[in-house]
């Protein structure tokens, strides 16, 4: 397998304060841990480049990305939300590079210069609704690629899978009720975002998982809720919102994953693209805020994405 490996310096950027989990630490915990192991040189590494306005115009409204550049401050903090996204000057720069390094990821694999693509990048996206920018989320990237796809290549049924331990509430936003667009989304619950829990969109299917819920159970409702949905829809596409924070040493979150269950999601996910889509998938960086846990899920992530076993 020929794997992709997008970021880009300036996502190291934005930044919400030194106590905030949302931090460029992240990426560099990730960077860190996969040249350790030997996994980051056997992957093919290339910059994003910025989402254009039109990209982004494809699942926002104008009037989102205005009240976005509105915001941004000449220097300092500002807040976005309820107090736990915030903006410095060079925010939405990371974000637009975020939602690009997608973009590209999309271009690799229709192009067949990569099989599969994991951009490791901030800040995170799935949270970013249609006109709403929130849970340290500016615009959503996962749902930019997805449009770009369609747009660039004629996507036809695009799969997205969100594994992060809060539910995708702006993708959900986005693509709700969108035939050719299915949704995948484990999540502990009942839990931040506190919208779409109970969501009844034919295209969405959730998996709520309670407090404690370790890896049999994690692995049996993946197999029981998303298997059936991805074999009837048979994608031409899988996009993976990969986050990391229901990881059992996660401070966000009360789940109890390992490493060795981001790796057989991972293996899921491309069982099905191989299966109907090509080998195409792309993966984006969601949560995930114990650096350590962080470094040592991305290493599972990327392994499987390489076609290699976890045996840690």
């Amino acid at each position: 397998m020929i794997t992709a490996y997008i970021t880009h310096p300036r996502c190291l950027d934005h930044h919400m304060g030194p106590q905030h989990p949302e931090s460029p630490l992240r990426l560099e915990a990730i960077r860190a841990r996969l040249a350790l192991a030997g996994v980051l040189q056997q992957t093919m590494q290339s910059e994003a480049k910025p989402a254009t306005d039109e990209q982004l115009l494809r699942v926002h409204p104008a009037r989102h990305l205005h009240a976005l550049d509105k915001c941004v401050p000449d220097d300092g903090l500002v807040t976005i939300d309820d107090g736990d996204t915030l903006m410095n000057p060079h925010s939405l720069d990371a974000a637009r590079v975020a939602a690009g390094a997608v973009v590209r990821g999309i271009d690799q694999v229709f192009r067949h210069q990569a099989d599969n693509v994991f951009c490791a990048v901030r800040p995170p996206g799935h949270h970013a609704e249609a006109s709403d920018a929130m849970g340290f989320c500016f615009y959503n990237n996962v749902a930019v690629g997805a449009a770009h796809a369609r747009e660039q290549y004629g996507a036809r049924r695009i799969a997205i899978l969100d594994f992060d331990v809060h539910q995708c509430n702006g993708t959900i936003d986005i693509f709700k009720d969108d035939r050719d667009v299915l949704i995948c989304t484990s999540f502990q619950y009942p839990f931040y975002p506190w919208r779409y829990l109970r969501s009844e969109h034919h295209n969405v299917v959730n998996t709520p998982l309670e407090a404690g819920c370790d890896s049999i159970a994690f692995r049996k409702a993946i197999e029981d809720d998303w298997l059936p949905a991805l074999h009837a829809f048979k994608p031409d596409l899988v996009l993976l919102s990969a986050g990391f924070d229901a990881h059992r040493e996660d401070p966000m979150a009360e789940l109890n994953l390992d490493e060795a269950d981001y790796h057989w999601v991972t293996r899921l996910a491309m069982e099905i693209a191989a299966l109907y889509a090509d080998n195409r998938l792309v993966s984006v960086l969601e949560g995930g805020y114990d650096p350590d846990a962080l470094g040592r899920c991305a290493e599972a992530h990327v392994k499987a994405l390489l076609g290699q076993p976890w045996a840690n």
